[in-house]
């Protein structure tokens, strides 16, 4: 399929590129070869971009709701219509396997669109009544927002986005990351087809610099950040000293409390999804199972057991269900933590090395007996290795699964659904799953607490992070006043 993109960049409703700007490529990671190269943008592109979205405000915001949710839910439509195509050119940008792309990734980005396209024609304000006179307040748009995404689900955070923003009445400029360049530029193809006005949702290319240079535009008035614990705090920081809004959706070192009464095997298929879904690479993985002495030995069992059964090959083949890792240094990244685990005392039950084959694949790991103290416990790995860890009462999970900077997501698994609901309420975390993990509807906010993120994305709480309320208040009677 054609993966060399037009230009590098979409700006005003085309393709805009620019030479000068340094060159990078896009690597296919089931081969390690480049299937696209690009440019990072200049000043001059990230300028253009700035000033496409900022002229473009006052059209799309005078644009009643019901026009702009059917323009994004034209778009959903035609995402759904080249589902499988955009699948294609998913996995050969992430890696990450057919059979999972077909249904996770522009999938969610059409739900996205045709949420936020829907929800965009009641988007409402307030009135409230004092007597003879009263007050209202007008919900309204923020401005020019800049998201800036993530390589492991390219397409549905930049939809995760877009939606919501441009739903309010925002004009967005997105960048994607250097990693994984290729499906936001489709995006913004098909929103363009759909109707958008030029300039409303913008595509630039780049690293650090580039978003920096985004993040501190005064024209800015909200950023949306997708990425790790650092990043965040550096775009934070910078956001905060512009007065701007912000959304920061980061990472997390999320547990996974399954007591002895829980259906196993449905405790163990948590477990993978919460660890090997995507090679391990998604913020919201419970990579720390805490596990109930009861049913420690044969958790542990099972699951190695059922790792054994996993498909390791070409992600274009459909039956393949676990790819390579996003990028070479990622695997490293990975594999160095094994090391660290085995060093530290862990016991390497399954996994953990490289594949002696072209691309980046490493055999998902699995560590027993490990303790909270341990950097595989402790820091986020954002690849395939699960880490089980025992225990014995209720208040002890609680209290080590909360023994943490991070709060993004949490799950349990039990019969009882009392105890499932209070375990639930007791976690320090954004986002919790009871008897299920890592599914993330649109209808459901997304987003952590602590260090893991501010704000929420989708539902609709996402229009509170899109959107300003204007208050009014209307005297009805003669004004008074002291003198």
């Amino acid at each position: 399929m054609q993966t060399q993109p037009r230009a590098s960049h979409f700006i005003a409703g085309a393709y805009v590129e620019d030479e000068s700007g340094e060159a990078f490529a896009s690597v296919y990671p089931a081969t390690g070869e480049a299937i696209a190269r690009l440019h990072a943008a200049t000043p001059a592109i990230v300028e253009q971009a700035l000033a496409a979205a900022d002229a473009a405000r006052a059209e799309w915001r005078a644009m009643t709701g019901v026009e702009r949710g059917r323009i994004l839910r034209r778009a959903a439509d035609i995402i759904r219509e080249r589902n499988r195509d955009l699948s294609l050119l998913e996995t050969m940008d992430t890696g990450k396997p057919l059979q999972e792309t077909l249904v996770a990734d522009a999938a969610s980005g059409a739900d996205a669109l045709e949420y936020f396209g829907s929800v965009a024609a009641g988007l409402k304000g307030e009135h409230v009544q004092l007597g003879a006179d009263f007050a209202y307040a007008i919900r309204e748009p923020l401005g020019l927002c800049v998201g800036i995404g993530a390589w492991n689900y390219p397409i549905q955070i930049a939809c995760w986005k877009a939606a919501p923003a441009l739903a309010c009445g925002n004009t967005m400029v997105f960048k994607p990351s250097e990693t994984t360049p290729l499906t936001a530029l489709k995006l913004a193809e098909i929103l363009t087809e759909a109707g958008l006005p030029e300039g409303v949702f913008n595509v630039v290319q780049g690293f650090g610099e580039v978003g920096a240079a985004l993040v501190e535009d005064p024209r800015v008035a909200k950023v949306s950040l997708t990425g790790s614990v650092p990043t965040g705090r550096k775009v934070y920081a910078s956001a905060a000293a512009g007065m701007k809004h912000v959304t920061m959706e980061l990472g997390g070192k999320s547990p996974i409390v399954i007591f002895d009464d829980a259906d196993l095997e449905d405790a163990v298929a948590g477990a993978i999804n919460g660890n090997f879904y995507s090679s391990g690479q998604i913020c919201s993985n419970g990579t720390r199972l805490f596990v109930q002495s009861g049913i420690y030995d044969a958790f542990v069992a099972r699951l190695a057991e059922r790792l054994k059964s996993a498909v390791i090959g070409d992600p274009m083949d459909e039956s393949t269900n676990f790819g390579p890792m996003v990028s070479e240094q990622q695997r490293e990244i990975a594999l160095r933590y094994v090391e660290k685990g085995v060093i530290e005392g862990a016991q390497l039950v399954i996994g953990g090395s490289a594949l002696d084959q072209p691309g980046f694949y490493m055999c998902p790991a699995i560590f027993a007996d490990v303790t909270d103290e341990m950097t595989i416990a402790r820091e986020e790995i954002f690849g395939p290795v699960a880490s089980v860890l025992k225990f014995e009462t209720e208040e002890e999970a609680i209290a080590r699964a909360n023994a943490t900077e991070f709060g993004l997501a949490a799950g349990v698994f039990t019969r009882d659904l009392a105890r499932g609901h209070r375990v639930a309420a007791a976690f320090e975390a954004g986002t919790c799953w009871i008897n299920t993990y890592n599914l993330t509807p649109i209808e459901m906010p997304f987003g952590g607490v602590k260090a893991s993120g501010v704000g929420r994305e989708n539902a609709a709480a996402a229009i509170e992070h899109y959107s300003q309320l204007k208050a009014v208040y209307v005297g009805m009677g003669p004004v008074e006043a002291p003198f």
